[in-house]
């Protein structure tokens, strides 16, 4: 499956209260190449290996469906750390979704969260809600690719 995706990332000024009213997914995911990004993932009992295109407010992502078998396989090849973390789904005005990434450690208390937009316009003029602190869209440091790489 072929799309664009289009989104922004914020650190968290403050988490929104009662968190588990919310959906939320337990991700699990490595990096098998970081440039071009080839990530596998399990979020719940769902897999998947993705391909992402250059670029960094809106690039091409391509999601292929995985076994449990194919992901331990290929997690096992996976370069870096392997990131753990909580993500919960928390609804904005005009249909849009804050996705809340609570990392586990090593990275915990790392927390931010990313907003997909249909455009890039829609992306413009989006004007996020309190709970939101600094954009860090272009901030590689808060890439989970770079923090694939990270030393500790």
């Amino acid at each position: 499956m072929e799309n664009m995706e289009i989104e922004k990332k914020y650190l968290i000024r403050s988490l929104p209260g009662d968190l588990d009213a919310y959906a939320k997914h337990k991700i699990e995911q490595g990096y098998l190449n970081t440039s071009p990004v080839i990530r596998v993932r399990r979020s719940d009992d769902e897999y998947y290996l993705t391909y992402k295109g250059s670029g960094v407010l809106s690039h091409e992502e391509y999601n292929l469906s995985l076994t449990g078998e194919a992901y331990a396989h290929l997690l096992e090849k996976a370069d870096g750390n392997i990131i753990s973390k909580t993500r919960y789904l928390i609804p904005l005005d005009k249909g849009l979704t804050a996705e809340l990434d609570i990392f586990d450690a090593p990275f915990a208390p790392l927390r931010f969260v990313e907003v997909e937009f249909d455009s890039e316009e829609d992306a413009a003029s989006f004007v996020p809600p309190e709970w939101f602190g600094e954009e860090v869209t272009f901030d590689k440091n808060y890439s989970n690719s770079y923090l694939s790489s990270k030393k500790f």
